[in-house]
């Protein structure tokens, strides 16, 4: 059997982590195959919407409750929130933080999405985002989003073997 290269090994190790059966600890703590999209598709949406906090922030301040005060700030925290919540869950080393991270966040933003819903919609969103119906349907769904998100925060791509 010839001698295997340290790049080579390596790779071998990584490719371990991704489910072909290495033990041990990896340098590269890659996800499992079916776990990669659903972890690209929630990083992906705290990235998409908490862009949108401030290209078109409008729609968000609608969303702030009166009692909290200054909605334009609440709006960009909260935009900064959902990046940061996005970026900690893209990184290996963060991710079971970034997964806690987004399931504090999503509950936290909760009673936006209430006083949307009360409000009758969220006005400045496009169609059908801005009806009532939207908001009300918005409300159930926040359960499955913080179940996603603690998915990630279990340490699903971390989990060690069991060996």
């Amino acid at each position: 059997m010839p001698k295997q290269s340290p790049t080579a090994a390596v790779l071998a190790e990584a490719a371990g982590a991704a489910g072909t059966g290495a033990k041990g600890p990896s340098l590269f703590p890659v996800p499992a195959l079916p776990e990669r999209p659903s972890l690209v598709l929630l990083c992906g949406m705290f990235a998409g919407v908490g862009t949108l906090h401030f290209v078109h922030p409008r729609s968000f301040d609608e969303m702030i409750p009166p009692a909290l005060g200054n909605a334009r700030t609440w709006t960009y925290l909260s935009g900064a929130a959902e990046l940061a919540a996005a970026a900690l869950l893209a990184h290996p080393r963060t991710r079971r933080f970034g997964g806690w991270w987004a399931a504090v966040l999503l509950v936290a933003v909760f009673p936006g999405n209430i006083q949307a819903a009360l409000d009758g919609g969220t006005r400045g969103a496009p169609a059908p985002l801005d009806s009532a119906v939207a908001a009300w349907i918005r409300l159930p769904l926040q359960i499955p989003l913080v179940l996603w998100a603690l998915r990630h925060a279990r340490g699903c791509p971390l989990r060690r073997s069991r060996s």
